[in-house]
C-alpha cells in the first residue's frame, strides 16, 4: 500500500516520521501539518544509511530529493478521506490527458487542516461565518503554497477571495442523499422517537417538514467513518450521508435507500468537485480548462446564483438543484425552509442552458422566495 492510500485508510491515524527501504514508490507527493513528504528513491535512502541515519527518519532525506525534484503542480487539500479522494480523482484526471504530469514527483498533495476541521465539538450553525473548509486552503494558494485548490463546492463561499478564481467543475456525482440506518428501510420506516443524526440544517429542516415525529440530533458531525461509527455505537437510529461521498469512497454498501429528489432537495452544488486557481496563473488555468465539464460548471452557477441571493450561510436551510431536462433545457428547483421545518417554500423555474439565462434563472428564485418568507422567517 502506497502512501496516498494508506492515509485514505487510516482516516487521520498518520504516522510518517520512518521510512521504509522497501516501500513502494509514488508519483505524488504529500505534505502532512506542514512537513513534506517527497517522493524517495531508493538511492537515495542508502545515501541517509550511509551517512548515518540508520534510525531511517524520513526528515533526514528530505534536503537530498528536495534539491532535485519539483512538482509541476501542488494541489491543495483537507485532509479527510474523501477530500482526499477528490484530490487522487484531480490528480488521475490531469495525469491521464496531460503526460508530463505523470513523471515522479510532478504532482504533489498538499494537506491543509480548516478551520471546518479543527472546531468539531460544535454545529457548524453555531460556529458561524463562511468558508469553513475552505478558508485556509484559499489562503495557501494566495500566498502561493499551493497551485490549485480542490474543493467539495457545497462548502465554497458564494463570493471567492480575491486574487483566486474557480474555472474548474468536474462531472457531478449523484446529488441525492442516501438514508444509512441498521433498522429500517427508510425515513418513513423508523418509529415515532427516534433519532436521526445529521449537521446540515437543510436535511434537519426536511425531515421535520415530512417527518415530525422524528427527533434530529443537529451536532452530528465528522468525516463519513466517523458519522458510520457513531451510527455503529448508538449514538443515533439513523443518518443521512451525501451519495456522492460514499461513491467516491466506495462505501455504498452502507446505504440502506435513497432519498429521491422530491424527499430530500440536495444542498446547492452537491455532488461537486470544484477547482480554484490565482487568477494570475495562466498555467494552471490552462491545465483546469482541460478538466473542466461545462454542463456541471453551469448547474453550479445556477444554484449558487440562488444561494447568494439569499445569502445563505450554515445557518440557513436552503437546497437547491438545477440539471438539464430531456428537452436540453435547465430545470430549476429551489428551497428554504425554518429551521424547525415547520414552513418550507419551494419554487422552480425552466429555461436555456446557457450560463446568463441559468445564472438569471437562479437570482430570480431566490428573489422570490426571498419575497415569499418575509422578514424573521430564517430567525437569525
Amino acid at each position: 500500500m502506497d502512501i496516498a492510500s494508506s492515509s485514505l485508510c487510516q482516516a487521520h491515524k498518520i504516522s510518517l516520521t520512518r521510512c521504509q527501504p522497501s516501500s513502494p514508490v509514488n508519483s505524488c507527493s504529500l505534505t502532512f501539518t506542514g512537513f513534506s513528504l517527497p517522493q524517495i528513491s531508493a538511492p537515495s535512502l542508502a545515501k541517509c544509511r550511509r551517512k548515518g541515519t540508520s534510525s531511517g527518519f524520513v526528515r533526514a532525506c528530505v534536503a537530498v530529493e528536495q534539491k532535485t525534484r519539483t512538482a509541476i503542480i501542488r494541489i491543495g487539500t483537507r485532509g479527510s478521506p474523501l477530500a482526499l479522494a477528490q484530490a487522487y480523482e484531480t490528480r488521475s484526471k490531469l495525469q491521464a490527458i496531460h503526460p508530463e504530469l505523470t513523471e515522479d514527483g510532478a504532482i504533489h498533495i498538499e494537506i491543509i487542516k480548516t478551520t471546518g476541521d479543527k472546531i468539531l465539538s460544535q454545529p457548524l450553525a453555531d460556529i458561524g461565518g463562511k468558508g469553513l473548509f475552505t478558508k485556509e486552503i484559499d489562503e495557501a494558494l494566495i500566498n502561493g503554497h499551493i497551485d490549485i485548490a480542490v474543493h467539495s463546492m457545497k462548502d465554497v463561499p458564494t463570493y471567492l477571495p480575491e486574487k483566486t478564481v474557480l474555472p474548474c467543475n468536474l462531472v457531478r456525482e449523484d446529488v441525492r442523499d442516501a438514508f444509512i440506518c441498521l433498522t429500517a428501510a427508510s425515513l418513513a420506516d423508523l418509529p415515532a422517537g427516534s433519532v436521526v443524526g445529521t449537521a446540515s440544517l437543510r436535511r434537519k429542516s426536511q425531515i421535520l417538514h415530512k417527518y415530525p415525529s422524528l427527533t434530529v440530533e443537529e451536532n452530528f458531525r465528522g468525516n463519513v467513518q466517523t458519522r458510520l461509527s457513531k451510527l455503529q455505537g448508538g449514538k443515533v437510529h439513523a443518518t443521512l450521508l451525501a451519495l456522492a461521498g460514499l461513491k467516491r469512497l466506495s462505501m455504498t454498501e452502507n446505504v440502506a435507500s435513497v432519498l429521491s429528489l422530491d424527499e430530500m432537495l440536495p444542498a446547492v452544488a452537491q455532488g461537486a468537485i470544484g477547482i480554484a486557481c490565482r487568477t494570475d496563473d495562466d498555467k494552471m488555468a490552462s491545465y483546469l480548462a482541460s478538466l473542466n465539464h461545462e454542463e456541471t460548471r453551469l448547474a453550479v452557477a445556477c444554484e449558487r446564483a440562488f444561494l447568494e441571493t439569499l445569502d445563505g450561510s450554515c445557518r440557513t436551510p436552503i437546497a437547491g438543484y438545477a440539471a438539464k431536462d430531456e428537452e436540453g433545457n435547465c430545470f430549476f428547483r429551489g428551497l428554504v425552509a425554518s429551521p424547525d421545518g415547520i414552513r418550507v417554500l419551494e419554487t422552480s423555474r425552466k429555461g436555456p442552458y446557457v450560463f446568463e439565462d441559468m445564472v438569471k434563472m437562479g437570482k430570480d428564485a431566490g428573489q422570490e422566495l426571498l419575497s415569499r418568507a418575509g422578514p424573521g422567517f430564517f430567525g437569525n
